[in-house]
């Protein structure tokens, strides 16, 4: 079936026309396949295509297009490309794993900054170097073939006999929901005549999955995949031991509480069980900070300044006034410096490579004020600490400070890692926290909740409480939230003397009534309309959870409100 960019049809017609973002038009028969369009006009993209904004909606490249239309390719450098690029890539290594060990469970535990995700067969031993070289072959063989990923209506029933046939319980229990809801089947895809059901869009075909690798790490392995900005690249695989020191302490967390995933936390709702598991999950995170308070404690001879950093919405505002709580009761008095209150005049601020401020630029901190003021303080100097004026742009004199030896200074912001931050002082002398939401409950065993979208979730909850934003405003803000972060923050992650995790297991359930009326609010012909209609679906797999189980000290209440440490004075 050929495709042809021609303008000018007369009726009738059996055909239908696509028009891309740089104007040109393409023409092919009613029913041609959006692959069938791009391959004419996108013959040697930079990055791989894996799907498409048809007016606006995500499609799959495999959907047929019966009627004209205006469709955007969506690539490897997308975030939307990128989760169906690694969501395809997981089903060919499990096919693969099939068929060469059936009956083998394979987990795909939590993802790695290098780009890849940690996978474990926990009812078998780990795969040998040569097994997962078998496993790779037998990935490359299928992409060469470029067998077709089909997506199938399967009745619901016949999908949890396939799921519980497999002893896959955790996806059958998962859908056993379902059968108290309108849909009665399940959207599964078939590889090669072996289904399973993955929650989102998924390549046409094997062969656009040629970029991955497969490593032993650890009691598991991992499989690589690309990161956006390389689309075409492997990263060079780096161990960081405190995050997998963070994710099997999670991990730990979940076996504890019985709730490994979303079924399982759906399980405990049902039975009535939730205040036990909530009571617990926050006395897990109030021991490991008084874990951490009790390490600041026994180098008190030599620290004298704490320093926080982590993504948006990782709770850092109410770690850090937990900690200082923990702090207070060891005898030591924290006094909070915010690093925000030393911001360069609006006029000094850098701008990016669009002329915009750039705001989250470590130079846009008057670096040289903020060491001789935390000099000072730590001399026990009276200091005059500098107000910034938002609405201004300008800074302003603040109030007199004087510390004494018993005070420890504590600096929350996004710089807080950065070692050029606190240039005078000695590293000895500081103690550094990184804080993030590292989310480790999963769907199922073969699709994980992101991390990012457990804080993305939060911040929209939180700025339409605070700020007034919508979640249109916030959802078009967190491409560039994101980005800092990735340049600002997370390279300086491994830093930390100590990493702390603020996800709680039961937050998704307590969020959900919050944001679900904010996303319905989003105008359905807007650019955010895909990223709200992905989270409404993400969110249809948990059950809900009263937000008056939540202790007033949970980090939680940061982003739904009533908190206790809100008015909390520590300095």
């Amino acid at each position: 079936m050929g495709i042809n960019s021609q303008v000018g049809l007369t009726e009738p017609r059996k055909d239908v026309q696509m028009t891309l973002p740089d104007g040109r038009t393409f023409e092919g028969a009613l029913g041609t396949t959006v692959e069938t369009f791009f391959e004419a006009a996108y013959p040697d993209p930079s990055a791989p295509l894996l799907a498409a904004l048809v007016d606006g909606d995500l499609r799959e490249l495999s959907w047929p297009v019966r009627r004209d239309c205006l469709a955007a390719p969506v690539d490897l450098s997308e975030s939307d490309g990128v989760r169906i690029y690694r969501r395809s890539l997981t089903f060919l290594m499990i096919t693969a794993i099939h068929r060469l060990f059936p009956g083998m469970e394979v987990f795909v535990d939590h993802s790695l900054p290098f780009g890849g995700y940690f996978c474990e067969t926990p009812k078998n031993p780990p795969l040998t170097e040569e097994q997962l070289r078998g496993v790779a072959d037998e990935m490359r063989r299928l992409i060469e073939l470029d067998v077709p990923i089909q997506r199938e209506r399967v009745p619901l029933t016949e999908a949890i006999e396939i799921f519980a046939a497999r002893n896959e319980l955790d996806k059958a229990a998962l859908f056993q929901t379902r059968t108290r809801n309108s849909k009665d089947y399940l959207n599964m895809y078939n590889l090669e005549g072996y289904r399973d059901y993955f929650h989102g869009y998924m390549a046409p075909s094997t062969g656009y999955l040629r970029y991955f690798s497969l490593l032993r790490w650890g009691d598991g392995f991992i499989l690589q995949f690309p990161r956006r900005h390389k689309p075409r690249e492997l990263l060079e695989p780096r161990h960081s031991p405190q995050l997998i020191t963070v994710f099997r302490e999670y991990g730990r967390w979940l076996r504890l509480l019985g709730v490994e995933n979303v079924s399982e936390l759906n399980d405990s709702i049902a039975e009535d069980r939730m205040r036990q598991i909530v009571l617990v999950s926050e006395a897990l995170h109030e021991q490991r900070i008084s874990d951490i308070a009790g390490q600041i404690w026994a180098r008190r001879g030599d620290v004298r300044v704490v320093l926080i950093a982590g993504p948006s919405s990782s709770g850092k505002t109410t770690f850090s006034r937990r900690l200082a709580v923990q702090l207070l009761a060891r005898g030591l008095r924290p006094f909070a410096l915010e690093l925000d209150n030393y911001f360069v005049n609006r006029e000094a601020t850098p701008r990016d490579a669009n002329g915009e401020f750039d705001f989250e630029a470590l130079e846009a901190v008057d670096l040289e004020l903020f060491n001789l003021q935390l000099q000072a303080l730590l001399r026990g100097d009276e200091v005059r600490i500098p107000r910034f004026n938002f609405k201004s742009g300008q800074r302003e004199e603040g109030k007199l400070v004087k510390l004494g030896p018993e005070h420890i200074i504590i600096v929350e912001g996004i710089h807080g890692l950065n070692p050029r931050l606190v240039y005078t002082i000695p590293w000895e002398r500081t103690f550094r926290i990184f804080a993030s939401a590292l989310t480790q409950l999963n769907l199922d065993r073969h699709n994980r909740v992101p991390t990012t979208d457990t804080r993305l979730i939060r911040r929209i909850v939180r700025d339409a409480r605070t700020r007034g934003y919508s979640a249109t405003d916030t959802l078009a803000r967190w491409e560039s939230v994101r980005r800092g972060e990735k340049n600002h923050i997370f390279p300086n992650q491994e830093y930390a003397d100590v990493m702390f995790n603020s996800a709680l297991v039961y937050e998704l359930a307590v969020l959900k009534p919050f944001v679900e009326p904010l996303l319905l609010q989003v105008d359905p012909h807007s650019p955010q309309r895909v990223e709200t209609k992905r989270l409404f679906a993400f969110l249809q797999w948990f059950q809900p959870v009263a937000a008056d189980l939540v202790p007033e000290n949970s980090i939680l209440r940061e982003f739904i409100g009533g908190q206790a440490l809100e008015d909390f004075h520590w300095d």
